[in-house]
């Protein structure tokens, strides 16, 4: 008899942080999700392109809702990596927006929410604390993440944020002004180059002869998909922001070079998912630890954890009045 599956509706399950006219709702059944982001009812984060429902260890994340923010670990793209148990098959977007994640008990608050979630795919455990918190400008998100080797070998990892923000046309990308070029990981009809090009920012050369200002949102009906790396980063180029005017909000992303050198840049108007149906209209800004989507091709940003050691790293994003 086949394995039956209970389907949870993802409303049902939300734990909810609020400061003032802004609120997170979290989806821990659902890989931790981070479903919403809300400040003085304008929702910030992309809608769901799909149902919320539970995933599978091997679908692809565009099989899903592909939505909201997820944590990318321990790769971004589907690769297998050697271990000393062998090779370990790390899937789509990794692990963990595919699992339930359980909260920390007696931690958690209104305004603060402590969870953790172990790989399959790999020895790790990682704890994900989320305070939201009024300042001066807005509001402030913090985020800390403890991830620990759990097993007995030495086992590789790379993590990426993956927030998707909801765009609209005119919409603006800010990064450090020092940035003039960023690598190409991927770029829907090649517009921007190859796998492993380099583009120029914030005004880029089109394959196909022109430019196109990297830093404007553009309609839903563009069919631009690209997603492109900084980096390494200087200690001062710390921070990048998408600014909405339409909904009068400033999203500033602060993290630490020393601890993620790299900044991931999905840029998405309607050029993804490729298959028919919904596609998303969104800025990811990524704060990472590699330049590359794939944890299987190595490099001077490649990391690996020993048996029961830890990496420490945190960040915080203000979501400014304009």
């Amino acid at each position: 008899m086949a394995e039956q599956t209970t389907v949870i509706p993802a409303n049902k399950e939300n734990v909810v942080i609020q400061a003032g006219a802004c609120s997170v709702s979290v989806l821990p059944n659902f890989g931790g999700k981070i479903a919403s982001i809300q400040m003085n009812g304008h929702e910030l984060l992309q809608a769901p392109l799909a149902p919320i429902l539970p995933r599978t260890r091997d679908m692809s994340f565009d099989a899903g809702d592909a939505s909201g923010w997820d944590e990318c670990l321990p790769s971004v793209a589907a690769c297998t990596v050697p271990t000393a148990n062998g090779p370990a098959n790390i899937p789509d977007h990794g692990d963990l927006w595919r699992v339930e994640w359980q909260e920390i008990n007696g931690n958690s608050s209104h305004e603060s929410l402590h969870l953790r979630v172990k790989c399959f795919s790999l020895p790790l455990e990682l704890k994900r604390s989320l305070t939201l918190s009024e300042i001066k400008t807005g509001y402030r998100l913090s985020v800390d993440y403890r991830l620990t080797n759990t097993g007995g070998m030495t086992v590789p990892w790379s993590w990426a944020a993956h927030p998707l923000f909801t765009a609209a046309p005119g919409d603006r990308i800010l990064l450090p002004p020092s940035i003039k070029t960023l690598r190409v990981e991927g770029s829907g009809g090649n517009r921007l180059g190859k796998n492993g090009d380099t583009t120029t920012w914030p005004i880029a050369k089109l394959t196909t002869g022109g430019t196109a200002d990297l830093t404007v949102a553009q309609a839903s009906n563009s069919g631009i998909g690209d997603k492109l790396f900084a980096g390494p980063l200087a200690s001062h180029e710390n921070w990048c922001a998408l600014e909405r005017p339409s909904v009068g909000v400033r999203i500033k992303f602060n993290f630490n070079p020393a601890e993620n050198p790299y900044l991931g840049l999905w840029i998405c108007y309607g050029g993804w998912p490729d298959r028919p149906g919904p596609k998303q209209t969104c800025v990811a800004l990524e704060p990472a630890t590699a330049p590359v989507d794939s944890l299987a091709l190595t490099g001077t940003w490649s990391r690996a954890l020993t048996p029961g050691k830890s990496a420490i790293w945190a960040m915080h994003v203000d979501l400014e009045l304009l």
